[in-house]
């Protein structure tokens, strides 16, 4: 199974790829953790990634999608994956859904947890707080959720349009939640 899980800061999507990695036995991969691994084993795009950050610059999407297609030709993701971090907006959408059909993989679901914003301001502070992290106050996570929103907002559509979308009630105890991506990705169709 080929998953994507969208949604926004605080929703829960790193805690339920972790889930849901051991109980569909397809890695997690993570763009942010993949560009680490990159970086620290010094690949080619690995290199190139730490030239563009060395600069303050954003690694270019080019690289992250280069990133990605070296990945999924790895052996451990022949039965799928769950794909957390990546896309972000509509060009990124648009040029993994080319890369995955070009490599006839093409991705089975997109899972947008939907928490409401309030509730994601609360999660964030509470994880800020208890990580020592003075940047994460209220009015910041407010700014990074409306940001978050107008850039995914056309995710959301693009995935939706191609039938692959399916949303899940992201708020809950993490068993409930789990429960509902299960049973949505089994049905194909939206759970509440």
């Amino acid at each position: 199974m080929r998953l994507l899980l969208l949604g926004a800061p605080g929703s829960g999507k790193g805690t339920q790829a972790a889930r849901l990695k051991d109980s569909l036995g397809v890695p997690h991969i993570s763009t942010g953790d993949l560009l680490r691994a990159e970086v620290a084993a010094a690949s080619k795009l690995g290199l190139e990634a730490k030239e563009v950050m060395a600069r303050g610059e954003l690694v270019s999407d080019a690289i992250l999608l280069g990133m990605l297609e070296d990945r999924f030709s790895r052996a451990d993701t022949a039965n799928g994956f769950i794909l957390d971090g990546y896309p972000r907006n509509l060009a990124q959408a648009d040029a993994l859904d080319k890369l995955l059909a070009r490599i006839g993989r093409p991705m089975d679901f997109a899972v947008q947890l939907e928490v409401p914003a309030e509730l994601l301001v609360e999660r964030i502070a509470g994880r800020a707080k208890a990580e020592g992290r003075a940047d994460d106050n209220p009015d910041s996570v407010r700014k990074r959720l409306q940001v978050y929103d107008s850039q995914t907002a056309p995710v959301i559509d693009f995935y939706r349009q191609h039938g692959q979308l399916t949303v899940v009630d992201g708020v809950g105890e993490l068993d409930e939640v789990f429960t509902r991506i299960i049973e949505a990705i089994s049905a194909g169709h939206d759970v509440g």
